[in-house]
């Protein structure tokens, strides 16, 4: 849980979805700054030992662990292996 709605694109739209590799790519072009760093390299680092997948999820939103496992869309952005 953080205090963002999750990892923005090159457009600045939260992306729902994306795999280690992408993230690491957020990382290397400088799309991903600041605190969102670390806290990608923490989910790639958790995918890349076994866990299935990772949310970076906005805490500050009310319910947010409940819309996130019981919506399709989900309330931050879900790092996975592939």
């Amino acid at each position: 849980m953080t205090d963002v709605a999750g990892v923005r694109g090159a457009d600045g739209e939260i992306i729902r979805q994306m795999t280690v590799g992408e993230a690491s790519k957020l990382i290397e072009d400088g799309v991903a700054t600041g605190g969102m760093i670390p806290k990608l390299q923490t989910a790639m680092a958790a995918v890349r030992d076994g866990v299935e997948a990772v949310v970076i999820l906005d805490g500050r939103r009310p319910h947010a662990m409940l819309v996130e496992l019981f919506t399709e869309h989900g309330a931050g952005t879900l790092v996975k292996a592939s």
